[in-house]
């Protein structure tokens, strides 16, 4: 069935890109991948170095259901394609201590009974309370998956859909109002409004500016439960490279796009191919751009053929930029679990040091720690630990570049200090840093150098509500037939299940299938 749609070329081998084809190839599409570095995953890649082995992008897996569904559309499953386990505690938490002693971390273990039972435990009542909260995060969840997420938008059949509109009276609230203010009318505990608010930060927003129907996020962490692949997230790149590459698809790193060709002939514009940088032209009867949206709309199109052009993004808001450090680290660290989340006492500040008007690197961070070595020995040496921290900060590629072995901008080595020393003081690691053996820093500057990321982002356009569901930029041009795009600034959203679904859509809009919710998956036999 090779070829019997036509030939598609794809544009980045991020996991968008690498689900994209596989799908198109699957639907009978010869398919073509371009990607300009030499290692697939885009932002979610990998780094090894001295025995560790770093994941240099995402490190949750979460909607664990997103990613088997993907994978049985093609035949197979996330059992069989990945090693999974469950992360308990699911995460970790310190609090600014008041003093230079640290403070007392909080575990927190993934399941209804176990979460109420420590909210209960820290705010009297708030158990109760939670009860309630996570039986609206999962009747959230379940209506993002089921009439969201998967939707098009090309008709509003869905949104019309009297089902959907019985529920406008519960579900207007939660989109009107923030996050911030949804759980600071439930909860009294500063800790516990940060448990509930900082999955925001992983939208690319703040609690204070996406919208409450993103409480849906703590029905994952809190009872759904948290599972990590063995080797690391990288696996799972390595997982759909896999099922892409079995059916069918042509991966060609080392091949930066220069162009997206057109054809104006019979009065439409049609997407005719690629010119790559080094002037080649490839023919394609299709082309899906899973690159950054705005690197594609505003280097590889002319203006009069950008559905998104750089005015448009003049009243747009990018997730935050990231200092990310990797620290391979001599000896044992029993203080930090798998997933470690510091907060500071000052929420506010540091959410507008970030996204306010006048934005600098917050000091201190909350910041999130990953030691993937708590559960898998392959990611380091014996008697070692693997480290990978991240700093939200704003997004701006003037803060500069990363860096190994401290060789990155002055500006971001000094922040990976500050964030070395705030994790020594506050978990109690005095010696932390004369431990650290292997040190490398990415810093916005690099985001933007090596995938073109709008203003040096880290993740994607961020989640406030003109950015999400329906006012999210679509999947497809709206001014060239035959381009479509997939990714974290398309629909639906941010992260690796996003992304995967975001592939999806490309073969819904293929198929006319106007439907809200996933694709059937094929009969088992």
């Amino acid at each position: 069935m090779s070829g019997a749609q036509g030939t598609a070329a794809v544009i980045g081998a991020g996991i968008a890109g690498l689900a994209t084809s596989a799908l198109l190839a699957r639907e009978g599409w010869e398919v073509t991948v371009y990607e300009a570095r030499a290692q697939v995953g885009g932002r979610a890649g990998s780094w090894e170095s001295d025995g560790f082995r770093f994941d240099t992008g995402p490190s949750w897996y979460l909607m664990p259901e997103v990613f088997d569904h993907f994978f049985r559309l093609l035949g197979t499953s996330a059992a069989q394609e990945l090693d999974l386990v469950t992360l308990d505690p699911a995460y970790r938490v310190y609090q600014e201590p008041d003093d230079a002693n640290g403070s007392a971390p909080i575990d927190i273990r993934s399941g209804r009974d176990l979460s109420t039972a420590l909210f209960e435990s820290i705010e009297p009542g708030a158990g109760k309370v939670l009860g309630t909260y996570l039986d609206s995060a999962r009747d959230a969840y379940d209506l993002a998956v089921g009439r969201f997420l998967y939707d098009t938008y090309e008709s509003t059949a869905g949104l019309r859909d009297p089902q959907l509109l019985r529920r406008l009276p519960q579900l207007a609230p939660l989109l009107t109002s923030k996050l911030e203010r949804h759980v600071e009318r439930r909860f009294d505990t500063p800790v516990l409004r940060q448990i509930l608010g900082y999955p925001a930060v992983f939208l690319g927003g703040s609690p204070d500016r996406v919208p409450s129907l993103y409480h849906l996020m703590s029905h994952l962490d809190l009872a759904d439960g948290v599972l990590y692949p063995r080797g690391g997230l990288y696996e799972v790149i390595r997982a759909v490279e896999r099922v892409a590459r079995a059916q069918g698809v042509l991966i060609r790193t080392g091949a930066p796009v220069a162009g997206i060709d057109t054809d104006g002939r019979g009065g439409r514009t049609r997407a005719s191919g690629l010119t790559l940088a080094d002037g080649t032209h490839v023919d394609a009867d299709l082309v899906v751009s899973s690159a950054d949206l705005h690197f594609t709309e505003t280097e590889l199109l002319p203006r009069h053929l950008q559905t998104y052009p750089e005015k448009w993004w003049h009243s747009r808001t990018p997730s935050p930029g990231a200092v990310l450090l990797m620290l391979g680290v001599d000896g044992a660290l029993p203080e930090l679990a798998h997933h470690t989340l510091l907060f500071s006492a000052d929420w506010r500040t540091n959410f507008d040091d970030i996204f306010g008007a006048d934005p600098r690197l917050p000091d201190p961070a909350s910041l999130y720690v990953c030691k993937p070595s708590a559960t898998d020995d392959s990611v380091a040496p014996a008697g070692s630990e693997n480290l990978f921290v991240l700093v939200p900060v704003p997004a701006d590629p003037a803060l500069g570049r990363g860096g190994i072995d401290g060789a990155g901008s002055p500006a971001i080595e000094a922040a990976a200090d500050r964030a070395i020393a705030q994790i020594a003081s506050w978990c109690d690691i005095p010696d932390l840093a004369e431990r650290i053996r292997v040190r490398r820093t990415i810093a916005p500057g690099d985001f933007e150098h090596d995938f073109h990321a709008w203003r040096g982002n880290s993740l994607g356009l961020a989640h406030t509500l003109r950015q999400s569901a329906m006012f999210r930029p679509g999947n497809a041009s709206k001014k060239v037939e035959g381009l479509m795009y997939a990714g974290a600034s398309t629909l639906p959203g941010i992260g690796l299940p996003m992304c995967l679904i975001s592939a999806e859509l490309i073969v819904k809009r293929l198929r006319s299938d106007h439907s809200p919710g996933p694709l059937p998956e094929p009969s088992v036999v």
